[in-house]
C-alpha cells in the first residue's frame, strides 16, 4: 500500500517534494513538516555512519540506518540504494522490502569499476528488481550521464546517451527516471518531454531552476539529494567555530 501511495504521488507538473533525510531523528522533521514521503541521501547516511558515498558503506548499516528511519516516521520511505551494493537483483529487493520500505533510487554507477554501467545490463537489473519485488517497491532509476557535465552545451551533447538509458529502464519496469544534477533547463524540459507520460526525478541545486521552475518543466519528483545534510553541517561547523573562540552562538 505504501508503494502503491508513493507511485500516486508522482504527477509530472505538480511534483513530490523530496527533502532527503540521513537519521531517524531528520526523518520525524521531514514527516513533522508535513511531507508525505520520506527519502534519504545516500552521501549524507553514509557520512553519517562515519564512511564515504559511493557505496563505501557496508550494506549492513545502510539497511540498518533505512530500517531506524522507516520505524521513526508513519510515511513511505524511499531510499538512495546506490548501485545495489554489490547484491543480486532478487536479494537487493528482498532486503528493501524486509526493511519496509517503499521505494528506492538505483543508479547506473559501476562504483567498484568507476565508470556507468552499460546500459543494457543495467536494463536486466532493474527488469529483476521490478520482477522480485512487483509492485511492491517504486523503483526511481537513476540516469548519471549528466554529472561529469560541463555547462548546458556539455548536458546537450549528453542527451541522446541520456535518453536511451532512460526509455531502457523505463521499459524494463522503472516507475521513474531521474537524470541526476541536470541544470540546464532546456535540456530538462527535452528530457522530460523525451519520455512523457513517463515521471522524471529532477535535483533541486543552487544556481539551477527553482521548484516552481521544475514543476513547469513537467517533472513529477524533486529531490535535494544532500542539500539538507549540507547546509545543517555548514552551520554546524559555523556553530563551533563561533564557540572555539568564545561566542555563545545561541
Amino acid at each position: 500500500m505504501t508503494a502503491g501511495l508513493l507511485r500516486e504521488l508522482h504527477v509530472p507538473g505538480r511534483p513530490l517534494v523530496l527533502p532527503n533525510a540521513w537519521d531517524a531523528d531528520s526523518a520525524r522533521l521531514v514527516e513533522e513538516a508535513g511531507f508525505p514521503v520520506v527519502a534519504t541521501s545516500s552521501v549524507a547516511v553514509a557520512r553519517s555512519l562515519g564512511y564515504g558515498d559511493g557505496e563505501q558503506a557496508p550494506a549492513a548499516e545502510m539497511f540498518a540506518a533505512a530500517a531506524r528511519i522507516a520505524r521513526a516516521v508513519s510515511v513511505p520511505v524511499t531510499v538512495d540504494a546506490e548501485s545495489g551494493y554489490g547484491l543480486a537483483p532478487s536479494e537487493l529487493a528482498e532486503r528493501l522490502l524486509a526493511t519496509g520500505l517503499a521505494g528506492c533510487n538505483l543508479e547506473d554507477t559501476d562504483h567498484p569499476r568507476g565508470g556507468l554501467r552499460d546500459a543494457a545490463q543495467q536494463a536486466d537489473r532493474i527488469a529483476a528488481v521490478r520482477e522480485a519485488a512487483g509492485e511492491d517497491l517504486v523503483l526511481n532509476a537513476r540516469v548519471d550521464v549528466f554529472l561529469g557535465a560541463s555547462g548546458a552545451a556539455g548536458e546537450r551533447a549528453l542527451l541522446p546517451d541520456a535518453l536511451d538509458r532512460a526509455r531502457r529502464y523505463l521499459e524494463a519496469g522503472a516507475d521513474c527516471v531521474y537524470p541526476i544534477h541536470v541544470r540546464d533547463p532546456g535540456v530538462l524540459r527535452a528530457f522530460t518531454e523525451a519520455v512523457r507520460p513517463a515521471a522524471v526525478n529532477a535535483t533541486y541545486l543552487p544556481g539551477g531552476p527553482g521548484l516552481a521552475d521544475l514543476a513547469g518543466l513537467g517533472v513529477a519528483r524533486i529531490s535535494l539529494g544532500g542539500g539538507l545534510w549540507k547546509a545543517t553541517r555548514t552551520w554546524l561547523r559555523g556553530t563551533l567555530t563561533a564557540l572555539a573562540d568564545g561566542t555563545l552562538p545561541y
